[in-house]
């Protein structure tokens, strides 16, 4: 079977070039597929994650105003579609564009929608007038149409699917991926992040919460791994936060660090199925999260892996990593259920269910 991945970005760091990077190899590894990645702007970088040597990459330019922008991504979607002949294209974007594809398409292929994100991702913070939330709801009502369109939408979780106003859709989690045999024996003093420095990720939740918590507890370090580590610093500076937190840029040993940290944090404002948490709960660590849409709620199950605290509720966030940082014992039992958790998402179980889904396309 011949596959087709489109993407914004595959060579950068992140959970979509993470989860993609492991599903191609092992399409090419056990089942002999043959995978094509297409993104764009990405001619002259190389892939941050490991990429069997069989896949191939493809890029297009686009550049421009907004019209010449969608004109080229139409005429050069449609040039790959016929130069690789794919018996199933993937759409891997959280973007607008993405729910234009169904109508740029000039194809009869199959083509599956694979939503890694909330229907409600925003990158930047979104003003409460009239007009402002006229323009959301009109965007929100756009995607659902646009959805509806491809011939099958693939949701990470039951919860994930539940914001799509479609039918034409099916449930497969991300693969946790990590298959050390050790796992973190939670004695260190260290709590570790993994996100990008966006909007979308809420590091900026983090360190108001970091605030209150490097205070309370000076012994303790927070490590966070990022893609902008000067501007989260900066940021950091300007709370008055001076110590206690390591600004880290993202690496590709990330298993390693898991195994030093004793508690993961999570501030996102929006997720899908987030592959930080899943290579957490691997690494046998508990999991703090907000109850964000919609990804952390369909991993964490409160107060048995981990905590999972109400949205923007930062006074219950402060109480329940405090708790783990003064509960040894407690942060041993989460970590052990973590560790189950994780085994739900073998990368050999999720892959089966893919393997299934697009042989019966």
């Amino acid at each position: 079977m011949r596959l087709l991945y489109i993407v914004p970005k595959i060579k950068i760091t992140g959970g979509v070039a993470r989860v993609i990077s492991i599903k191609a190899n092992y399409f090419v590894e056990h089942f002999g597929y043959e995978i094509h990645v297409l993104s764009q702007n990405e001619e002259n970088e190389m892939p941050f994650y490991d990429f069997d040597s069989e896949i191939v990459f493809h890029n297009m330019i686009l550049k421009g105003n907004i019209f010449k922008f969608f004109n080229s991504f139409q005429k050069q979607i449609n040039q790959k579609i016929t130069e690789i002949k794919p018996d199933v294209i993937l759409v891997a974007d959280n973007g607008l564009k993405a729910f234009v594809f169904p109508f740029i398409a000039k194809t009869k292929i199959p083509i599956v929608f694979e939503c890694h994100g909330s229907k409600f991702i925003e990158e930047q913070h979104q003003k409460t007038n009239f007009i402002s939330k006229s323009i959301q709801k009109l965007k929100y009502r756009f995607k659902d149409f646009g959805a509806q369109k491809f011939t099958k939408i693939v949701a990470l979780s039951e919860q994930n699917l539940k914001e799509w106003n479609v039918k034409n859709s099916v449930v497969i989690p991300n693969p946790s991926w990590i298959k050390s045999k050790k796992d973190s024996d939670l004695k260190s003093k260290k709590i570790i992040a993994i996100a990008r420095n966006s909007y979308e990720k809420g590091l900026d939740r983090l360190l108001l919460i970091w605030k209150e918590i490097g205070e309370k507890y000076p012994d303790w370090t927070l490590d966070i791994y990022t893609d902008d580590v000067d501007s989260l610093e900066k940021e950091a500076l300007k709370l008055e936060i001076e110590s206690g937190i390591n600004y880290l840029h993202f690496v590709k040993n990330i298993q390693e660090k898991y195994l030093k940290a004793s508690i993961c944090a999570m501030t996102s404002r929006t997720e899908g199925f987030p592959m930080v948490l899943l290579e957490a709960m691997a690494s046998g660590l508990p999991c703090i999260a907000y109850d964000c849409p919609t990804g952390p709620r369909g991993i964490i199950t409160n107060a048995e892996n981990g905590f999972l605290i109400p949205d923007y509720n930062i006074k219950m966030y402060v109480e329940k990593l405090s708790f783990l940082i003064e509960n040894e014992e407690v942060r041993l039992k989460f970590g052990l259920d973590a560790k189950e958790t994780s085994k739900q998402y073998s990368v050999k179980k999720v892959m089966e269910q893919w393997k299934e889904f697009l042989e019966n396309l």
